[in-house]
């Protein structure tokens, strides 16, 4: 392993892991709940998160921060994945019960918390501020197709209208667009506001890996065990492969190549869960997707960075 693989397993993925296995030990040792866990995981969705997206977006430089190609990549390359992800499912999978719920676990990936988090630890303020907008294009998307394929396969389903308001009405969303102004126009917040959001901002990533890791759920897996491998080979492995092939024929290189590795390697999204579950899905399957490819994704990150660096595209 060369020293800088070291590095980036130590200083990126190694507090990644210890974050989610405390999570997961405070949870069994009772020091904190399921109650914890689901009030901790509405203050980081709705309060801290915006307000990490919101000050390093605001704080950023414009020109930095918003990447046409690594936006329009992102977006074209997922639409495209997903479409065939859809397609093989329905071959493959014959439970229609559970082909949406592959489908999304194949290619929705966890970039708010864990995707964050490595683009923060890797490249620091600038590449938090472009891997943000990155987030909150792509973010639209995935909510939208998820919806789409879980409407699609599942017998309880949402209106279409019910899921652009909530779209619309998404927190992270909404902090992206009023942050943007602020980088363009380079305007100034008062101290006093900048320093509150700074402080809901550091809260923001710890809190969160806290309760990713306490709702990790392993169970047996032999009932789906072809679901679960199908979904996760395509979330850790394929999804990656091919949205870094995409962004490396559209010229993109270094930072803005890492952080379309770093966004799009990371585990299957905990929104997915919340999703099958509404939709009185096999959330089941949903949680077992989310606890392997969380446990895949971290060795394949190390490997993926390490060989991309061996080729200097890092």
């Amino acid at each position: 392993m060369q020293a800088s693989t070291f590095d980036f397993a130590i200083t990126v993925i190694g507090p990644v892991l210890v974050l989610l296995i405390m999570g997961n030990l405070l949870l069994r040792a009772k020091l904190i709940n399921d109650e914890f866990v689901a009030t901790g995981s509405k203050l980081v969705f709705t309060v801290a998160l915006p307000a990490l997206l919101f000050i390093s977006i605001s704080q950023a430089d414009f020109s930095k921060a918003a990447n046409p190609v690594l936006i329009i990549t992102g977006l074209i390359g997922t639409l495209g994945y997903f479409l065939v992800l859809m397609l093989t499912s329905h071959l493959m999978v014959p439970n229609r019960q559970a082909t949406g719920v592959v489908t999304q676990g194949g290619f929705r990936a966890n970039m708010g918390i864990i995707g964050l988090a490595y683009c923060a630890q890797t490249y620091g303020n600038d590449g938090l501020a472009a891997a943000s907008v990155y987030l909150g294009m792509v973010t639209i998307l995935f909510n939208v197709l998820s919806v789409f394929i879980l409407n699609f396969y599942q017998e309880g389903k949402r209106s279409l209208t019910s899921q652009v308001k909530g779209i619309v009405k998404n927190p992270l969303i909404i902090a992206i667009v009023i942050a943007l102004p602020f980088s363009y126009f380079d305007w100034q917040l008062p101290v006093l506001l900048t320093t509150t959001g700074e402080y809901f901002a550091q809260l923001t990533l710890p809190l969160a890996l806290l309760c990713t890791g306490a709702s990790l759920q392993f169970r047996s897996f032999s009932a789906d065990w072809f679901n679960i491998s199908l979904s996760s080979l395509s979330k850790c492995i394929f999804y990656p492969a091919v949205m870094v092939g995409l962004a490396y024929a559209a010229g993109l290189r270094g930072m803005p190549l890492g952080i379309v590795l770093l966004m799009t390697i990371a585990p299957t999204a905990a929104a997915s869960y919340v999703m099958v579950r509404t939709l009185g899905g096999d959330y089941r399957l949903a949680a077992s997707i989310i606890a392997i490819t969380t446990v895949l994704s971290l060795p394949l990150t190390i490997a993926a960075f390490d060989f991309l660096s061996g080729q200097g595209l890092l």
